[in-house]
C-alpha cells in the first residue's frame, strides 16, 4: 500500500493562473486576487530584472497534475515580503504551508535580502506560532488592515542568522500547519 503522494514544487508559470485562480477564490472568497494581478506578479518573476518568486504544489498524475498550493515573495531592495501562501484544503496539517514559506524564504536569499517582513491577522494565533517556529518576530501592528471586518494586522520580521541565510531544514515545520495565508494573513 502506498501513502500519499508528495506534491512537487516548482515555479509558477502563466498556465497555472486558472487552477490557481480556482484555489484563490475558494481561500479567499472576499478578497480573491484576480487574473490580472497574477499576470502582473509573474510578468516580474523572470527575466533579468527579476524581483519576485512565485511556486506551486503541484501533485502528480491526473493529466498535469493538481495544483494544491501557491506562495509568493517580492524582493525590494534588502526587503522581502511574503505576499501570499495558499494551501489547499484538502491539504491542510501536511507541512506543505511550511515548505511554501522554506521555499520563499530561499528565494529571499537567493536575492541578497536583510529581512522579511509579512502581515498576519492578529486574531489568527495558528499563523503566528507557525512563523515563530521559523523565526519571525512580531514589529508592529496595521490597524484595520484586513477588509471587510476591520481587523488588525500583525506585522512580523525575520532576519537571517550571520552569514546563513534564511532557510535551513530546521526551520521546516511539518505539523501544525497553517491552512492558508494571504497578504500573509492564514485563514484557520
Amino acid at each position: 500500500m502506498t501513502g500519499p503522494v508528495t506534491p512537487v514544487l516548482r515555479e509558477m508559470r502563466w498556465w497555472d493562473i486558472d487552477p490557481v485562480l480556482e484555489l484563490e477564490r475558494d481561500l479567499f472568497p472576499e478578497d480573491a486576487w484576480s487574473r490580472g494581478m497574477f499576470w502582473s506578479e509573474l510578468a516580474h518573476a523572470r527575466g533579468p530584472g527579476a524581483n519576485r518568486r512565485y511556486v506551486v504544489a503541484q501533485v502528480p498524475g491526473e493529466g498535469a497534475g493538481r495544483i494544491v498550493g501557491y506562495a509568493g515573495l517580492v524582493a525590494s531592495g534588502e526587503q522581502a515580503d511574503v505576499q501570499t501562501i495558499a494551501v489547499a484544503r484538502d491539504h491542510w496539517g501536511t507541512g506543505l504551508g511550511g515548505r511554501l514559506l522554506t521555499e520563499l524564504l530561499r528565494a529571499a536569499t537567493a536575492f541578497e535580502c536583510a529581512e522579511v517582513l509579512l502581515e498576519c491577522r492578529v486574531d489568527n494565533v495558528r499563523a503566528q506560532r507557525l512563523y515563530e517556529r521559523f523565526g519571525f518576530e512580531p514589529v508592529g501592528v496595521r490597524r484595520g488592515y484586513y477588509q471587510p471586518g476591520n481587523v488588525d494586522a500583525l506585522v512580523m520580521r525575520l532576519t537571517p542568522a550571520a552569514g546563513s541565510g534564511f532557510a535551513t531544514g530546521a526551520q521546516c515545520p511539518t505539523a501544525a500547519e497553517p491552512r492558508s495565508v494571504r497578504g500573509t494573513e492564514i485563514h484557520d
